[in-house]
């Protein structure tokens, strides 16, 4: 038996994958010069100028809406346009270390029978194997939070200043953190009570079963975070009476959204970015904006993107989506089942668990399935992508804004990037780019004959 005090050469290699992950591997040649400057300084990256049209030059712009796409395109500044593909090539790295980082915490907690451990001490604490494995469920969620915390430091804190998108200093970042820890934990108590319940009665069928709690978990969670957990990060106010709460009302009431107030947060205290959505399901609909929407764009624009955002409410793509997503788990799932069983036959003993009902497996179940969805990316994005092209054309259709809905693609230019190559597109984006949006757009004015 190897001493306590020696470390074996496995976490010698871990030790060494996650300081290649977390330092080397997401600074991409473009993202070094961050390494080199004050995180938040604005040298670092200055905000995205756009050059103001008037009414003029959107009558004068072609017909043909190939031509006039590429004049709203020509407007973006080529050094913004570098800045914005090197931030989203950037992230597409970033989803790989992240993958990466997961399999090395389930190799982390498998080895050495440390899951198996933690899974004792919780059947010595907990009296009902609901709080077993909801005890195990908590500290795991916790250890893999603090595991992932550099990460996501360099993500969500100083990739986002180096490139100018946010507004935090240390202290909120941290406090948004630290609230957004405690979430995931008591989050994954829940699931993992709820989940390993589920799995124990469904003995082999463990994974169709699975799915579908699955699919309920993400159901609450569309019902309860508007309510129970944004409002634990920003404030949410109702918007005071004027031209833009009279236009979305107007709009909402015109396609029968059961909503009577739209309500506005400040998610400039902590972005630049603009954005807007109509959460939840059912009755329970509440259309909410950003700040920065309200004090970034127009009237025409504001009108543009909650038409959008409407569509995603009246034509169901929350249902429907749910209704894919669980498809997606199901498959997930099976490929775990197929998995685990030739991974418990082979290591099972020496990680001291060998049942995908026993909790001390969560480790490997949440690996497996992180490597099915990194290979189901495309597949997840096509998803998510179908649905914001089907909103984009019913926002045309309600709003008639198509000049504002490309104004506002082009803002959106500051962190995705506008025209990506169509492999690319496929494979990475979940929503459509900015040059497909315009180009709808565009084509929707020329069908129309609008100037």
């Amino acid at each position: 038996m190897q001493a306590p005090s020696t470390v074996p050469a496995c976490w010698r290699r871990i030790a060494f994958l996650l300081c290649a992950v977390l330092i080397c591997a997401p600074l991409r040649a473009a993202e070094l010069p961050l390494l080199h400057s004050h995180a938040g300084d604005a040298s670092v990256r200055a905000p995205l100028v756009i050059v103001a049209v008037d009414d003029a030059w959107r009558a004068a712009l072609p017909r043909d809406a190939k031509l006039a796409t590429q004049a709203y395109l020509d407007r973006l500044p080529k050094e913004a346009v570098q800045r914005s593909n090197d931030y989203d090539e950037g992230g597409y790295w970033l989803q790989l270390w992240e993958a990466l980082i997961v399999l090395a915490i389930a190799g982390l907690l498998l080895q050495g029978r440390r899951s198996a451990r933690l899974r004792d001490w919780a059947q010595r604490v907990g009296r009902y194997a609901l709080l077993r494995d909801g005890l195990y469920g908590g500290v795991y969620g916790l250890v893999a939070g603090l595991l992932m915390l550099p990460l996501n430091f360099y993500q969500g804190y100083w990739r986002e200043h180096g490139y100018g998108m946010s507004t935090q200093d240390h202290a909120d970042w941290w406090l948004d953190w630290a609230v957004g820890l405690g979430v995931e934990v008591v989050g994954t108590m829940l699931a993992v009570a709820l989940l390993y319940a589920v799995f124990r009665r469904a003995g082999e069928r463990w994974w169709l079963w699975g799915a579908a709690a699955c699919s309920v978990l993400l159901a609450l969670l569309l019902l309860v975070s508007p309510v129970l957990i944004d409002p634990l990060f920003n404030t949410y106010k109702p918007l005071e009476p004027g031209p833009v709460r009279s236009a979305v009302l107007t709009m909402a009431h015109a396609t029968g959204v059961p909503a009577d107030e739209v309500y506005a947060f400040d998610a400039s205290r902590q972005t630049k970015r603009v954005s807007a959505n109509v959460s939840g399901l059912g009755s329970t609909a509440a259309i909410r904006l950003n700040d920065n929407l309200l004090s970034r764009t127009s009237l025409p624009e504001i009108r543009a993107v909650m038409a959008h955002e409407l569509g995603h409410y009246v034509l169901n793509h929350g249902p429907k989506m749910l209704m894919q997503f669980g498809l997606l788990i199901l498959f997930g799932l099976l490929f775990c089942h197929w998995a685990m069983r030739r991974l418990f036959a082979r290591y099972g003993t020496r990680w001291g668990t060998q049942s995908v009902a026993d909790v001390a497996s969560l480790p490997l179940l949440t690996a497996v399935f992180s490597v099915f969805m990194l290979a189901a990316t495309p597949v997840f994005n096509t998803i998510i992508r179908t649905q914001e092209i089907e909103a984009d054309r019913f926002g045309l259709n309600l709003a008639r804004e198509p000049h504002g809905f490309a104004e506002v693609m082009l803002k959106l230019s500051d962190y995705r990037k506008p025209d990506p190559g169509a492999v690319e597109e496929f494979v990475f984006f979940h929503h459509p780019s900015a040059r497909h949006r315009i180009h709808d757009a565009m084509r929707w004015r020329e069908a129309m004959g609008t100037p």
